[in-house]
């Protein structure tokens, strides 16, 4: 396994768009500590968002985790030009004439997703814990470890989004088109979700069939964080409102996750398989 590893590692540093996408995106990563910095001083209302609780522990681990896989979009370009560059470059043909097997090479494509992704999350765990100790109001050891399992579920969803872009890779060939048909499947997944609604079912129904599609199940992992901030209860409260919401990781949405992962690899190696290099 650390060899095919090392393989695909080579490939990738040797390519310059690769290596500058790369950079730029672990690059982000780390930019989140920006938000630390962001102040307003406007006469008497002054306002620095470090104050507003986004760095406490344990909601830093939800805010960073669902901010930061916006930026996964960077190492999908860079998983599909992967698997773009295998075919225009006819390096997939010379592996295969090297003695790799298909089965191996798709699991060196995977064991690259699982390093993305694995590398991505300590990345973040890293960040969050030099800000959180930082700027949080609680440092104690038994809050700074709640909420860890929103890490997991980063990690599942950079690994189910980043298969995706594998088996798109593999099934497309040319990374243009490929990314292409990610942005059809996200606005067909839409609408779906608009045509159900609008004609079939309540809107609980809905979401709970929608949170069966990939992206739409990825995307469940980690609600939205911003209505958990101390400052927007307070709004929420004076209006005479409750808000409930449920942010919890659930395992069930973490399995539909791995299902899909599972099939956007053997599809892959499926796909590879029947086809003539």
């Amino acid at each position: 396994m650390i060899r095919l590893l090392h393989i695909e590692f080579i490939k990738l540093w040797n390519n310059r768009a690769s290596k500058i996408l790369i950079i730029s995106y672990f690059t982000l990563l780390t930019s989140i500590a920006l938000f630390a910095a962001i102040k307003f001083d406007i006469g008497p209302i002054q306002f620095h968002l470090a104050d507003q609780g986004i760095f406490n522990f344990p909601y830093i681990w939800h805010f960073n985790t669902f901010i930061t896989a916006f930026f996964k979009l960077f190492l999908a370009i860079v998983i599909v030009s992967m698997m773009s560059n295998e075919y225009s470059n006819k390096t997939i043909k010379q592996n295969l004439i090297d003695g790799l097997s298909k089965k191996e090479f798709i699991l060196s494509k995977f064991l690259t997703v699982i390093s993305f992704s694995l590398i991505s999350t300590l990345f973040v765990f890293v960040v969050s814990l030099i800000l959180g100790l930082a700027y949080s109001d609680y440092n104690e050891i038994s809050i700074i470890l709640t909420d860890l399992e929103f890490l997991v579920a980063f990690f599942v969803k950079l690994t189910g989004f980043f298969s995706f872009c594998l088996f798109l890779g593999v099934l497309v060939k040319r990374s243009a088109f490929a990314l292409g048909f990610l942005i059809l499947w996200q606005v067909f997944e839409g609408i779906i979700r608009g045509v159900m609604r609008w004609k079939l079912f309540d809107g609980e129904t809905t979401d709970a069939i929608m949170g069966f599609f990939p992206l739409q199940a990825m995307f469940n992992l980690i609600k939205e964080p911003f209505t958990r901030l101390g400052a927007v209860q307070s709004v929420v409260n004076q209006m005479g409102e409750e808000l409930s919401l449920d942010y919890a990781i659930h395992w069930y949405e973490i399995l539909i996750v791995l299902i899909w992962t599972a099939i956007f690899i053997y599809g892959s190696y499926a796909i590879l398989k029947k086809r003539d290099l």
